[in-house]
């Protein structure tokens, strides 16, 4: 069994056209969550057993083209780019990026699984990996060159938009859409939880935001 971790929400520190995210995002992600803001701090302590996670991955040239990065390689692509940033922060971003790579490539950027717990979306592999710490501002285990031009190209446009809101600001946004909504249904908003993300359902909800007018 693992001790409670307790993280503070303090702020820390085309397709992908100008056009989307300037007029989309804006009109149904902040519009949506201008309008029933939720400013409650949440604590997340799922009671489950540790696993032993195999932090040893291959990095070799000739397999470049064929590997599929891990969360390891796009939160470390994300913290390349940001800086030191929060664990919470770089949780949700490392999300979003999988969120949007399922509605634009048609194909998720890691297959790690993403969990519904109390404080957003969170990955308990990266989990396991910051464990205890408060920000980070690098990934060693991770590589960032193993993301494709694609890839990268996504995860840029998921931080043009994303990457200079506050942890608490992408908690709160999380929490008012469906994807984690539906993973945690009849749980209360603080009540831990190990429930997976659906993919499905995730590409779904995107897919839709993208859609509407």
């Amino acid at each position: 069994m693992f001790d409670q971790e307790t993280h503070s929400f303090d702020e820390c520190q085309d397709k992908k056209s100008d056009n989307f995210f300037r007029q989309e995002f804006k009109k149904v992600n902040a519009e949506r969550f201008l309008d029933s803001q939720d400013k409650t701090s949440y604590s997340d302590s799922p009671k489950l057993e540790d696993e032993k996670i195999n932090w040893e991955k291959p990095r070799t040239e000739n397999i470049k083209r064929e590997y599929q990065p891990n969360v390891f390689d796009v939160a470390a692509y994300i913290v390349n780019k940001l800086g030191t940033i929060s664990t919470m922060k770089l949780q949700k971003l490392v999300y979003y990026a999988q969120a949007w790579s399922l509605v634009w490539d048609e194909q998720p950027l890691f297959q790690e699984k993403v969990e519904a717990w109390a404080n957003g979306p969170v990955v308990r592999d990266l989990f396991y990996f910051h464990r205890g710490q408060f920000s980070v501002s690098s990934i060693p285990i991770g590589n960032p060159d193993l993301l494709n031009d694609i890839q990268k190209e996504t995860v840029d446009a998921v931080l043009e938009f994303y990457g200079n809101k506050s942890a608490q600001w992408l908690i709160d946004l999380s929490h008012q859409e469906k994807p984690w909504q539906e993973a945690r249904r009849g749980l209360a908003q603080n009540i831990a939880s190990n429930r997976i993300i659906s993919l499905d359902y995730i590409a779904e909800y995107y897919s839709s935001l993208e859609n509407e007018e």
